[in-house]
């Protein structure tokens, strides 16, 4: 018996070893894909003039193709997309963690759950049809298709991630220590804040990194609601166009060196994608040696 199990072990062992296996396989096939595809166009745009350049005009006589623009739009888009949705998401995450009761609880979880399910377009075309429509109302601008619009999607989009995340995080720290908490004279929502979220600062750090993924790798509904133009993000209401909607918008009649620039903003993508969680973990890291 004791030898049918060790084998049994082994074999699951060995299955997990494999799967893990494929998947690190899968994520240097892409990485080598990309370099492969992208390094040809870097080298002859010039690696300065691409990454640096204020123009992108692929279909023009005398093509360009600078991609400063897309990039300044990701990181604002993104940042701006944090900045609104990570509050909310982790202070839902709190309530319903802590202090919600079980029905708020049980509704509240059923309707994130809902929201991480709706497909992106739908969220593009709520936004095109209510959102923009709104700025362009609120703030008397010619078209609502701009920045804002796409940082307010971006930040409802990246919410279910962030909660449900949280949630779990907050519920795996001991409860011993809310009570030691609660037994020298703190307050619940002293124990909330100072003992609870800084225990579980991993988990929540690890939904934020979600998060931000989400939020660079969107595409198609921020091409519904930013306006997809190759400008400069001068404004909230400039209508603009991300790393990922520059790639998807001009794919399916690229060719020759606009293609491959395309590929090449792809990679760029990629390692901008890996470099944050890179940055991230080397925070947690270093906070969990001290």
């Amino acid at each position: 018996m004791k030898t049918k199990t060790n084998l049994f072990e082994a074999i699951i062992h060995g299955i997990f070893l494999i799967l893990g296996l494929i998947t690190v396989g899968c994520v240097l096939l892409i990485s080598v894909y990309l370099i492969i595809s992208g390094i040809p166009a870097i080298r002859e745009i010039g690696l300065l003039d691409f990454l640096f350049g204020d123009t992108w005009a692929s279909t023009a006589s005398e093509p360009k193709y600078g991609i400063l623009p897309f990039i300044l739009t990701s990181i604002y888009g993104t940042a701006g997309a944090i900045i609104l949705g990570v509050p909310v998401g982790f202070l839902t995450a709190v309530y319903l963690a802590k202090v919600a009761p079980i029905q708020v609880k049980n509704v509240m979880e059923q309707a994130v759950g809902l929201l991480a399910g709706i497909p992106s377009v739908v969220y593009g075309l709520v936004g095109m049809m209510v959102l923009v429509p709104g700025i362009r109302e609120l703030f008397d601008v010619p078209d609502g298709a701009g920045l804002l619009a796409a940082i307010i999607v971006l930040a409802v989009m990246i919410l279910p991630s962030i909660i449900k995340m949280s949630i779990t995080a907050l519920e795996a720290v001991p409860k011993e220590y809310e009570d030691a908490s609660l037994a020298l004279g703190a307050t619940p929502e002293e124990t909330y804040f100072r003992v609870s979220v800084p225990a579980a600062k991993s988990g929540i750090a690890a939904a934020v990194v979600l998060g931000v993924g989400r939020a660079i790798g969107e595409a198609m509904a921020v091409m519904m609601v930013a306006g997809n133009v190759p400008n400069m993000p001068d404004s909230l209401f400039q209508s603009v166009r991300f790393l990922t909607t520059a790639v998807a918008s001009e794919m399916s009649y690229s060719s020759g060196l606009q293609r491959q620039a395309l590929f090449s903003i792809a990679l760029v993508l990629f390692l901008f994608i890996m470099l944050i969680n890179a940055a991230l973990n080397f925070f947690l890291k270093g906070e969990r040696n001290k």
